[in-house]
């Protein structure tokens, strides 16, 4: 098995970890215009399966030469490269999934599929963690019932000591990490669909100690497909990202003082960007080096054999200081690891672009997170009412 890897940052760098693990895979080419991430990777794995290059994925040519060299191509580089990075890879006639980020972008990745389809190619888009392993969970949990009710998902990487201004840590791309927050989101509310805003629909979601009573809000992105999948099978289904207690407060501020905004505003010392002014100070003052973990809760109730049910995935993972990798690498790059060998083993073998609720064989899924040391918890009870949201 060939793999391209798009991107050598911190999604790259654990999504090479996972791969050079696994006997079968005979290449790696992970591809950066950032030398010294490429440095990085190759010093801590000095494999000869691992092929360095540095490129900017703008390029459209030298992306799809690398491509075509490839089995299956995973982008690990902002989401608004991975339309062009779908289309580069139907023009090479090679498999393709990435780490999604931006309904937008998934939207229009989702227009290829009838290209896809007749190049025999599969694309899976909107993998890794939230959008990813929570659609995962909650479409298994799904097809284990006769009807569904609710769809209620939850999910987020929190640092495990919470400082102040934000309680916490910078553990993904920035500039998604706003667009989450400033989006509009897909939610199912009484049987029918709807677009609210985002950082809004606040409740209380309990966890184990040393965390306890966290909050959870609506952000963009996290549902994926899953508002498609199932309109008129639900009555709700929503996403919401998981985080200490007051932070979607402060963010909310934020964005009603429109420090989020591209508009430029006009100053005694000159023009500013908003967002790029709360870009900087953010990745300044959200620490990356601090320990994180990922809180996930997926709760899924309907009707099974003429009796009302519920089941309820839950998760609390940890990183791996020793190997370099925080909890949103773990979450987020091992879920697209293992479904991108899926597809070039053949397990998922169905061609288009296609979403990972329907396609990911679930009990092999689960087995391969389970050997990489994620537990994952599912029970089964009489449904439970949410607590009100504030």
């Amino acid at each position: 098995m060939k793999f391209l890897i798009l991107g050598a940052g911190r999604m790259g760098y654990a999504m090479v970890y996972d791969l050079i693990r696994s006997p079968r895979v005979e290449q790696i080419i992970v591809a950066d215009q950032n030398v010294k991430q490429l440095e990085k990777i190759k010093k801590r794995w000095p494999d000869e399966k691992i092929v360095p290059v540095e490129l900017n994925v703008m390029n459209v040519d030298e992306v799809t030469n690398l491509m075509a060299r490839s089995d299956i191509a995973v982008s690990c580089v902002p989401h608004n490269y991975n339309y062009e990075l779908a289309k580069a890879a139907l023009a090479a006639k090679t498999n393709y999934c990435d780490l999604g980020g931006g309904e937008s972008q998934v939207t229009r990745t989702f227009l290829l599929n009838e290209i896809a389809q007749e190049e025999e190619i599969t694309i899976i888009p909107d993998l890794g963690l939230a959008p990813g392993l929570v659609s995962i969970l909650a479409g298994t949990a799904a097809e284990s019932l006769d009807e569904i009710y609710e769809v209620r998902m939850r999910a987020g990487s929190v640092p495990v000591e919470p400082q102040e201004p934000f309680n916490h840590s910078m553990t993904s791309n920035i500039d998604r990490l706003i667009d989450e927050y400033v989006e509009d989101t897909t939610i199912i509310r009484d049987g029918k669909t709807y677009r609210v805003p985002s950082l809004t629909d606040t409740e209380t979601v309990e966890f184990p100690k040393p965390f306890g009573d966290m909050e959870a809000f609506l952000t963009s992105g996290g549902a994926s497909t899953m508002p498609i999948t199932y309109t008129g099978k639900v009555q709700h289904l929503d996403y919401k990202s998981i985080r200490h207690p007051g932070h979607c407060q402060q963010i909310n501020t934020l964005k009603q003082l429109e420090l989020f905004s591209h508009n430029q505003v006009a100053l005694r010392t000159g023009n500013v960007v908003p967002r790029e002014l709360i870009s900087k100070i953010f990745s300044e003052k959200f620490s990356d080096d601090s320990a994180d973990a990922v809180l996930l809760k997926v709760t899924v109730t309907g009707i099974r054999q003429e009796k009302p049910i519920q089941i309820v995935w839950d998760c609390i993972d940890y990183g791996d200081e020793a190997e370099g990798l925080t909890a949103m690498m773990r979450m987020t790059a091992f879920p697209a690891s293992i479904v991108a060998q899926m597809v070039v083993r053949g397990d998922i073998d169905k061609k288009g672009v296609l979403s990972q609720e329907q396609v990911v064989p679930a009990k092999l899924f689960l087995a391969e997170m389970a050997g990489r040391g994620i537990t994952l918890t599912m029970i089964e009870r009489e449904p439970v009412l949410p607590e009100k949201a504030r």
